[in-house]
């Protein structure tokens, strides 16, 4: 039993404390008074789980950690299991046995990894864990009306889910997982499971008669490919033979072209050559004459030039000749006779020598003015011929000139360019309608070319292009077409060679899968006859139960002071009967007053609770039994209530904790201890009653 509770900053409790004997206690007070926060409390501290939304949620608001510690006994031993939180979510635990105020540890915290555990060792005390114990001891608000109400349907469910009856749907659906990973473990091997064996028989029925039938046709395919083949053969050698014309063809347009090309550049040449040799025809023409005068031009031009000197040498005599006669003018001028006396020597004489008559000297000056005149003009004749003969004698050198650059040394030279010209003139063609044949005469190797040209000519004559493309033509549609041929055989023997190896995959695999099929066969009986909530087993097993309970329920109506001997629970097609008994008659559930559906519904609670093996704590929590009960059921289930004290389980009595809000249904009870719970600023506050 549990013995007493202490909650610090837990839930809406600072600090409260409670105090536990045997026998019924009662928790009272307003919705949100802080009672239910009890059996989270209870199980919290217990085995770390609770009904609340987060471990953060514990905690009272405002406050940085909260604890809860739960003193109980177990066959004359005393336990203490205390467990914190903090605002962290950090947790802490600690689980000991309790001697003479002395605490021996047996686990702390929840290292289940190193297999530590202080839920485990709680579970281990107690002999029950905490799915167990809230459906053997904890009847959560409404289900004793369900028990009491429920239809036989919904009885039915509530036992399977209370008895365990439900874990067979979870056995069953592991055995459904298991077939089907047994399933996907053999078609990750096979490819197939035991439900494709039909499939996969008419598949070797289909792949057979495919192979069957593909045969024959293959045969066929085969023949036409002979023929077809024989038939492209043939065709191939009549290409082969006619395929170098094509090639000599092509070869006949490049020798044209290489031809007229070349002829262009030929007759180019020729051309130039032919203006080159006019050029120098046309420079050299009268060169020759001009370097015939050169000598005589040379001779006159310096004879000229002897003239032109002698000339000018006599032009300064005769100057000089005019000054010195000037000079004797002008001495002349001052002699002058004075009665027939010499001015020098005062001598008579009849006149002056004539080279001091200044008439005399004056008539020689013009004399000799008149030579140099004629001197001068005998000077300019003499220039002019000079000039003429040096224009020829330039001619002459200008001629030497051209000729030196034309490289001609005499006429034999220039006669033999003109012959080539002529000859050259010759072999440009007449016509402009690239005659090929005038062409081939322009030099050897345009006749050379036009040679090949007409042997190749000769090689092709009658051949047909039109008829030669029809020809590889006629050959790309057989070979098309055998091609074709080819493909469906290939395709035929693919699908023969696919067929054969499916053939054998599958017949390799339905051997195997009949196997299977025997195995997942068993394992479907298994789970149909063992597994299922309405086969062979379960149906045992809930008959079982409903004994089990019925048994164990009368024994609790009978401590119950009760009209009820016996309670009956039966099984039909999809629900479950409850059938009560007088000592001479049977009672239907409906005729019962309240206080017996009460005493029913806890018989029927207590007997499930010892079904599934009631805990080493004996406690059964009750929490707002009274909901939806009226005043006379209310005041019917206080008098069973009283009555639980002298139930006794094994060989201690029952401990109960009944929670409500109706607390003067209390009022002047037989119930051991009341304790009152009130809201307050600091938090919930509980007193005894």
């Amino acid at each position: 039993m549990i013995t007493s509770i202490e909650l610090g900053d837990f839930l809406s409790h600072s600090n409260t404390k409670l105090e536990f004997e045997n026998g019924v206690t009662v928790f009272v007070g307003d919705n949100g008074a802080g009672k239910s926060s009890i059996i989270d409390a209870i199980t919290f501290a217990l085995f770390g789980q609770h009904t609340r939304k987060s471990n953060k949620g514990l905690i009272k608001r405002g406050t940085n950690q909260g604890f809860v510690k739960v003193r109980f006994s177990v066959n004359s031993k005393q336990f203490e299991a205390v467990r914190k939180i903090d605002n962290k979510g950090t947790l802490a635990a600690k689980f000991a046995e309790v001697i003479d105020d002395d605490r021996i540890e047996i686990a702390a915290g929840e290292r289940k990894q190193f297999g530590e555990s202080m839920t485990h060792e709680v579970e281990r005390v107690i002999g029950i864990d905490f799915e167990k114990l809230k459906i053997a001891s904890i009847v959560q608000q409404g289900e004793l009306n369900t028990i009491i109400n429920a239809k036989p349907k919904e009885f039915k469910e509530l036992l399977n889910a209370i008895i365990g009856i439900d874990k067979l749907d979870i056995a069953s659906e592991a055995m459904k997982t298991v077939n089907k990973e047994f399933r996907e473990k053999i078609k990750e091997n096979v490819g197939y499971d035991d439900t494709h064996i039909e499939t996969l028989l008419r598949d070797l029925e289909k792949y057979e008669k495919e192979i069957e039938e593909a045969k024959p046709q293959k045969e066929q395919l085969e023949l036409k490919q002979e023929e077809l083949k024989n038939e492209v053969d043939d065709l191939r050698k009549k290409i082969e033979t006619e395929t170098p014309k094509i090639d000599k063809i092509k070869q006949i347009e490049l020798r044209k072209k290489e031809l007229l090309s070349y002829a262009k550049e030929a007759i180019h040449e020729i051309q130039r050559e032919i203006n080159e040799n006019e050029r120098k025809i046309q420079d050299c023409e009268g060169c020759f004459d001009h370097i015939e005068l050169k000598s005589d031009l040379e001779s006159k031009i310096q004879k000229v030039e002897d003239a032109i000197e002698d000339t000018v040498k006599k032009v300064q005599e005769i100057t000089n000749q005019i000054i010195s006669l000037k000079e004797k003018q002008l001495l002349a001028s001052k002699l002058q006779l004075i009665d027939n006396k010499c001015p020098v020597c005062d001598s008579n004489v009849e006149k002056l020598n004539p080279l001091f008559q200044e008439e005399h000297l004056q008539q020689e000056i013009l004399e000799l003015q008149k030579q140099i005149v004629s001197k001068e003009k005998e000077n300019d004749m003499y220039n002019q011929k000079r000039k003429e003969f040096s224009i020829k004698l330039q001619n002459a050198r200008d001629a030497e000139a051209t000729l030196r650059a034309h490289s001609i040394n005499n006429k034999e030279e220039l006669v033999i360019i003109q012959k080539d010209t002529e000859v050259k003139k010759q072999k440009i063609p007449l016509t402009t309608n690239q005659n090929l044949l005038e062409m081939s005469t322009i030099d050897q190797h345009t006749n050379l070319i036009f040679k090949n040209i007409s042997k190749l000519e000769v090689e092709t004559k009658g051949f047909d292009e039109q008829e030669f493309n029809n020809l590889k033509k006629r050959v790309n549609e057989k070979q098309m077409s055998l091609s074709q041929i080819d493909q469906r055989i290939g395709a035929i023997l693919e699908k023969i060679s696919k067929g054969e190896e499916q053939i054998i995959v599958i017949k390799k695999a339905v051997s195997e899968l009949k196997i299977v099929k025997e195995y997942v066969t068993s394992l479907n009986e298994i789970q149909t006859n063992v597994f299922s909530r309405d086969g062979p087993v379960a149906t045992s097993l809930r008959s079982w139960a409903l004994n089990t309970i019925s048994a164990k329920s009368s024994e609790y109506l009978t401590l119950l002071n009760t009209k009820i001997q016996r309670i009956s629970l039966s099984e039909k097609t999809r629900d479950i009967s409850i059938a009560c008994y007088s000592k001479n008659e049977v009672l239907e559930l409906e005729s019962l007053s309240g206080g017996e559906k009460v005493s029913v519904a806890l018989a029927l609670r207590l007997g499930m609770a010892s079904l599934l093996g009631a805990s080493n704590l004996n406690l059964m929590i009750l929490d707002e039994p009274t909901t939806h009960l009226d005043a006379e059921r209310k005041k019917s289930l206080v008098g069973v209530l009283s009555q639980l004290s002298d139930i006794s389980n094994s060989e201690s009595r029952m401990q109960f904790l009944i929670i409500t809000h109706d607390a003067e249904i209390f009022e002047d009870s037989t119930v051991e201890q009341i304790y009152k719970f009130e809201s307050s600023e600091q938090g919930s506050k509980v007193t005894i009653l």
